[in-house]
């Protein structure tokens, strides 16, 4: 069984490794699709909160059910996805049913070795259904459900108007679940690019280069003087996440799903004066997983135009560096085993 191995920051390594052997209450799965996120890159960049090496990357799969293992209501060979964050089920977090939060989680990629393998191991509690989706679909699902727990977090409505700053596969798939609840959206990236996917693909109403551009003014001309009723960071850059503060409205809402290591630094006076509301929003919820699946299988949203390279298993070693250049063009690479 092979994976493949981040050693340390910019190094990756292919590995021989024994077939797994599960525990109670795991399953075996045999990969099928495997998605590159961010807290990829930056754990190979070394710039990743919670990381150490040597560590078997990624958490956003599709799988078929090698060895059910006893889980109640899956069978082998069906198609899954994993809801990639391995909680106590007892902490306080838990027993309010935000297991995207436990106070002891251990996430699949980061924490603990993910799903850069042939084979891996998973609590079966993590397991769900693919309700009719591809592999490529579900293995978009959970960066998705992530933009969508930001959403429900900021509890949008169709009179908002909402911010989205950042438009890599985050942002996307944030913009994506804004528009379903009718909000006006406005993206926000330094990168063209980026901006043309979430105006062509995410369905963005407007965009913002920060470079070629003054935000606060056209965020006043687009907002007709009011500013924007909730903004999402999903950049986790410190300097764009501390520029969002003012880019909020009166009584506005800034969220943060983008996450950096350092302090952030705001202005009290103008934010008290807003009444301004901030909050993180952390991964996601099985609910928020229900949501993401439910509506690509109704067709209201598509998600496999965000993948711009599929490669297979044996050329990510070579392929996964450039991934990292800013004109690569991607944003979203899937491997396929």
């Amino acid at each position: 069984m092979l994976s493949l191995v981040c050693q340390e920051p910019g190094t990756l390594k292919y590995r021989e490794e024994t077939y797994p052997v599960p525990n109670p209450g795991e399953v075996i799965l045999k990969m099928t699709h495997l998605g590159i996120c961010g807290t990829d890159l930056h754990a190979f960049e070394g710039n990743q909160p919670f990381f150490q090496y040597p560590r078997i990357l990624g958490h956003e799969l599709s799988a078929i059910v090698e060895d059910p293992n006893g889980a109640v209501g899956f069978v082998k060979g069906e198609v899954v996805t994993v809801i990639p964050y391995f909680h106590c089920g007892k902490c306080i977090a838990c027993r309010k049913g935000k297991t995207n939060c436990c106070s002891s989680l251990s996430v699949f990629g980061v924490h603990v070795d993910g799903a850069m393998k042939e084979y891996i191991v998973v609590p079966a509690y993590s397991l769900v259904k693919s309700s009719g989706l591809t592999g490529e679909e579900l293995a978009l699902v959970e960066p998705v459900a992530i933009g969508a727990h930001g959403i429900t977090r900021a509890a949008i409505c169709a009179s908002d108007t909402v911010l989205v700053i950042g438009a890599g596969p985050i942002g996307l798939g944030t913009i994506l679940m804004a528009k379903l609840s009718g909000a006006t959206v406005i993206s926000l990236d330094i990168s063209e690019q980026r901006l043309s996917v979430a105006v062509n693909i995410a369905k963005s109403d407007a965009t913002i280069h920060p470079l070629s551009e003054n935000v606060h003014e056209k965020l006043l001309s687009l907002t007709n003087g009011d500013m924007p009723d909730v903004v999402i960071d999903a950049t986790g850059n410190r300097t764009a996440l501390n520029q969002g503060f003012g880019y909020m409205s009166h009584g506005g809402r800034y969220v943060l799903i983008g996450l950096q290591k350092e302090e952030i630094v705001f202005s009290h006076p103008e934010f008290h004066k807003r009444e301004s509301t901030l909050m993180s929003s952390r991964n996601a919820t099985r609910e928020d997983f229900n949501v993401v699946i439910k509506a690509i299988a109704e067709k209201r949203i598509d998600v496999t135009p965000l993948i711009t390279q599929r490669v297979p298993f044996g050329k990510v070693k070579e392929e996964f560096p450039h991934w990292l250049e800013p004109g690569s063009g991607v944003v979203k690479a899937v491997v396929e085993f």
